[in-house]
C-alpha cells in the first residue's frame, strides 16, 4: 500500500494528467492490493487505503464527465473505489475508528501532501 500512496503523491504533484492506461493501470494495482492484503492493513494503512480510493474515485468521477470514450471505464473505476472505501469505513468504525477521526486522519494526509 505504502508503494502505491508514494504514486499517488507523485500524480498529485504533476501538472499535467496521465493517460487513460496509466490510470487504469495504477486502478488495477490498487484493486489486486486491496483484495490481497486488505485484513492485514493496519490502522494506519487502512486510512491511506482509504485516501488513495477516494482520490481515484473523484478523478475518475471528473474525468468521466470530460472523458465520452471512456466514460464507462471511469465509471466503473468510481463505483469500485466507492465499494472500497465504504468497506474501509466500516471496517475501521468496527475497530472502534470513529468518522471524526477518519476524517481527521485523512486531512492530515491531504495536507501533509
Amino acid at each position: 500500500m505504502e508503494k502505491l500512496f508514494d504514486k499517488l503523491k507523485e500524480y498529485l504533484h504533476m501538472d499535467s494528467e496521465i493517460p487513460f492506461e496509466e490510470f487504469t493501470e495504477y486502478y488495477r494495482s490498487l484493486i489486486a492490493e486491496l483484495n490481497q492484503t486488505f485484513n492485514e492493513l493496519d490502522k494506519d494503512m487502512r486510512i491511506k487505503a482509504l485516501y488513495i480510493c477516494s482520490i481515484v474515485q473523484s478523478n475518475a468521477d471528473a474525468r468521466a464527465k470530460t472523458n465520452k470514450a471512456n466514460a464507462k471505464m471511469y465509471k466503473k473505476i468510481s463505483a469500485k473505489c466507492a465499494f472500497w472505501a465504504d468497506a474501509i469505513k466500516f471496517n475501521l468504525g468496527k475497530d472502534g475508528v470513529s468518522n471524526e477521526e477518519i476524517e481527521k486522519a485523512t486531512e492530515e494526509i491531504n495536507n501533509s501532501i
